[in-house]
């Protein structure tokens, strides 16, 4: 299975400041990253972008864009790398297409135990009544 590429120029990113503990580098410095894809605009095949703005993922907006925000290393080029790996796994996990679901029977043997076991069931549970004397 082929890689889906994106190239750099339909997605953008933006520093930001990170959040959380980190002293007096967390104030000063903007090394997260904050990636923007657009997946209307994007050379993605009509396949891959309907899948992907199925999803039900929380960094895919109404308006069909990606946002993910990478803060976890302390430079602001291991955060990109970070965030356009993060990207690619997004749309690699849409790429193939799921298989079709084709509707089966159940055999005649397993209509025969299923029922046997019910009748077995029932008839523990008829045990269970009240003794007459």
């Amino acid at each position: 299975m082929s890689r889906i590429e994106i190239p750099p120029t339909e997605y953008e990113m933006t520093a930001i400041r990170a959040q959380g503990a980190g002293g007096q580098n967390v104030n000063k410095v903007s090394s997260a990253i904050q990636l923007r894809f657009d997946v209307h605009a994007s050379g993605l095949s009509p396949g891959v972008k309907a899948r992907l703005l199925a999803l039900s993922d929380s960094r895919i907006t109404d308006d069909g864009v990606v946002v993910i925000k990478a803060q976890t290393q302390r430079t602001q080029e291991a955060n990109k790398r970070d965030a356009i790996e993060r990207l690619h796994e997004l749309v690699q996990s849409v790429a193939v297409a799921p298989r079709t679901r084709y509707a089966t029977r159940p055999t005649l043997a397993s209509k025969k135990r299923r029922l046997e076991s019910k009748s077995i069931r029932g008839q523990t549970k008829a045990l269970r009544g009240k003794v007459d004397d």
